[in-house]
This record gives structure tokens, C-alpha cells and sequence, in this order.
């Protein structure tokens, strides 16, 4: 009898320390606390320069390191302030920077910004399936194989790993994906994609409905981009993940080889990923203007989402031709809203619906070297 109660007692202190387990490991995770999952090759990696003033950081955007750096002082699965690199030990600036950096700038006090970022240079998206990454790790050269090496010879794994311990203090709130340049002309690339998201979804207990994929653009063909013909195939991704979004890289300034981004570049690629996700969580009225360049600007529409008309505004430097059109979301030509020539300055179109459903539409503006892309949204009228 006494052998039952002791068992009995034992089992009881067992269960109690459990409990108290789980119950510590869900009071230390901050709320307020949004973790972001970044992962691609070489530009989510960050090629960027780093200049003296991207070392001054909020101590509100922070970096979980994925490997050990010694050079940095920094070891693997331990948060530090987000200073460049937040990639590897010898990385440079990425569009990561300037994400969290705009993310702290728009939100409330009391949130707070953390990276993941798990990147290879130079990979194909098939590095970051778990099931199949082993028959295209064995095919590439010695360089990337060591780059491979420094996340345990399975990157995916790892950014598991390390999203696992960073979920432990905050809570996911999206994923950052910037890759694609190994994979020009592979139009099974979304399908690709979808297949590392599902189980990033699945692996780490995630709802698609609520993390979004905000994927961007490779070096635009305003720029020269060598793999700019990538960007017809990016910009398919959100019909096969819905809740995924595509960030243009016009005017976005490369590096002389016309595959990186140079350091401006990144900054701005880096806040229109940020703008993108602060409209996803309900601020739309931000501290960030949409950046011109060389005097052009396309602005978002307003308002947006809409039901019968809304507006559309863009701005120029001098008399230009424009072109604005409106896309579905899968690329077919619904309306032309200007094809005429325009003088300096401001101007304001009316976009009337007619008849078209609700849903996601795109709009895109030419203008001499000048090209933009965005997006609006249709709802019913009920």
C-alpha cells in the first residue's frame, strides 16, 4: 500500500513540475515580442556595404544568431541587438536591416523586432526542402558546400532550429523570403516555395491564415538586372500561397555585377518589405513616405480596399509618357488608365470597377526608365 502511494506521490510531483514548465515557458513569451523568419540566397544573405550609419540600432530590433560568430562576439541561438551583419559572421547589409528598422520605427513603444535569417549564397530553393535538399546539396560546388556546413549541412533544419528558440520568447508574425536568381526561368518556383512554407507551417506549428510570405523581387530590368526575367515568375507566387505578397524592386539600385542590390538598394528594398507587413497588421498610416526616385512616384491607391472607384496618383519630373494599367493578379490586361503624355508634376486618375469581382489586383505605371508596381483590393459592396 505504502509502495502505491509513494508511486502515486511520485507521479504527482512529476505532473506538478511539468505543469510548472509549460506554464514559465508560456509566461516568458512576450506577446509583443514579433519574430520574422528570413530565409534565400545571396540578397536575403546581404551583400550590402555597411556603412557607418547602419550600426546605430534600436535596442527594440533584435537578431537571434544562427551560427557562431566569433568576430562579432556572438554565439548561436543568443539575441543581440540587430547590428549588420544579421546573416553569417561575414555577411553584409540585407533587406533584413532595413525591415526591423522600419518595423520598431511604426509600431507602439512596448513592441519589439526579431530576426531569424538563414541564407546561402547562391542556392536554389531546393536547399530549403527538407526531404529533397540532400540530392542538390551533393551537386554544388565546394564554396556553397562550406556556407551549407555552417548551418549543420541542412539550412532548413536549422532555421528550425533557431525559429524554435526565438518562439520561446516571442511570438512568429511573418515570413521573409528574397530568392530566385538560381532559379530563372524555373516556373515551377512558386510551386517550389510552397512546399519549404507548408512545412515551415507545419514544423513549427503555424497558421497560414495568419503568417504571411512577403517575397521580393530580384535586381529590376530598370536596373539591367541579369535575372530580371525572374520577376514574371515571382510575381505569380500569391496564386499558389494566398497569403503571400510580392515586393517590387523598381528603382531599387544595384551593384556593378547587376545581381546584388548595393546598400541603398537594400535600405529601400528593405522598407517596402516593412510597409508592406505594417498595412498587413492594420497601420496604414506610417512614418514612411513612398520613396520617389529621380522624381517619379507611384502612390497607393485611396482607398484601399475599395468597393466601386478609387484613386490613383503618381508624380513626374518633367513631360513624360504614361502608361498605367491595371492587371489581375495573375497578369491579364484588365484596363488602361493612361497612355498619353502627361506634364511635371502631380496628377490623379479615377479607377472606376464596373464589373469586375472582388479580389487582389495590381496597377503599374511606365514612365521613361521608370516602372512601379502595386497592389489594390476589391470588396464587395454589401
Amino acid at each position: 500500500m505504502k509502495a502505491v502511494i509513494s508511486k502515486n506521490l511520485t507521479l504527482r510531483v512529476f505532473l506538478f513540475i511539468g505543469f510548472l514548465l509549460i506554464t514559465t515557458n508560456m509566461y516568458s513569451q512576450d506577446p509583443n515580442f514579433h519574430i520574422y523568419l528570413c530565409f534565400g540566397q545571396s540578397n536575403m544573405e546581404g551583400q550590402g556595404i555597411i556603412e557607418t550609419k547602419d550600426k546605430t540600432v534600436d535596442s527594440r530590433f533584435q537578431v537571434m544568431e544562427a551560427v557562431n560568430c566569433s568576430n562579432l562576439g556572438r554565439t548561436k541561438g543568443s539575441w543581440y541587438k540587430a547590428v549588420p551583419p544579421l546573416c553569417r559572421c561575414w555577411s553584409g547589409l540585407s533587406p533584413a536591416d532595413y525591415f526591423g528598422r522600419t518595423m520598431v520605427e511604426n509600431l507602439p513603444p512596448e513592441v519589439r523586432i526579431g530576426i531569424v535569417n538563414v541564407s546561402v549564397a547562391g542556392c536554389k530553393i531546393e536547399l530549403f526542402d527538407k526531404d529533397n535538399y540532400q540530392t542538390y546539396a551533393a551537386t554544388v560546388e565546394s564554396w556553397m558546400t562550406n556556407i551549407i556546413n555552417e548551418y549543420g549541412g541542412n539550412p532548413y533544419a536549422r532555421l528550425i532550429e533557431i525559429a524554435r528558440l526565438a518562439q520561446a520568447d516571442g511570438v512568429i508574425k511573418g515570413i521573409l523570403l528574397h530568392q530566385g536568381e538560381s532559379n530563372t526561368g524555373d516556373k515551377g518556383w512558386p510551386a517550389k516555395v510552397k512546399v519549404v512554407y507548408d512545412n515551415l507551417m507545419s514544423d513549427l506549428n503555424l497558421n497560414p491564415d495568419s503568417i504571411p510570405l512577403i517575397a521580393g523581387e530580384v535586381v529590376n530590368a530598370d536596373q539591367g538586372g541579369i535575372c530580371a526575367s525572374m520577376n514574371s515568375i515571382i510575381a505569380k507566387l500569391p496564386q499558389t500561397i494566398p497569403n503571400s505578397y510580392v515586393i517590387s524592386s523598381s528603382g531599387c539600385t544595384d551593384a556593378s555585377d547587376n545581381l546584388h542590390f548595393d546598400s541603398e538598394g537594400y535600405r529601400v528594398l528593405g522598407t517596402r518589405y516593412a510597409m508592406k507587413m505594417l498595412s498587413l497588421l492594420g497601420y496604414e498610416n506610417t512614418n514612411v513616405e513612398f520613396e520617389k526616385i529621380n522624381g517619379y512616384e507611384l502612390s497607393q491607391n485611396y482607398p484601399n480596399p475599395f468597393t466601386k472607384k478609387t484613386n490613383i496618383s503618381f508624380e513626374i519630373p518633367h513631360e513624360s509618357y504614361i502608361s498605367l494599367k491595371v492587371y489581375s493578379i495573375i497578369g491579364e490586361d484588365i484596363a488602361e488608365l493612361a497612355g498619353k503624355e502627361y506634364l511635371s508634376g502631380k496628377h490623379t486618375i479615377e479607377f472606376n470597377t464596373g464589373n469586375l469581382s472582388q479580389g487582389n489586383y495590381i496597377y503599374r505605371l511606365e514612365a521613361d526608365q521608370f516602372s512601379s508596381t502595386r497592389e489594390m483590393i476589391i470588396i464587395d459592396d454589401f
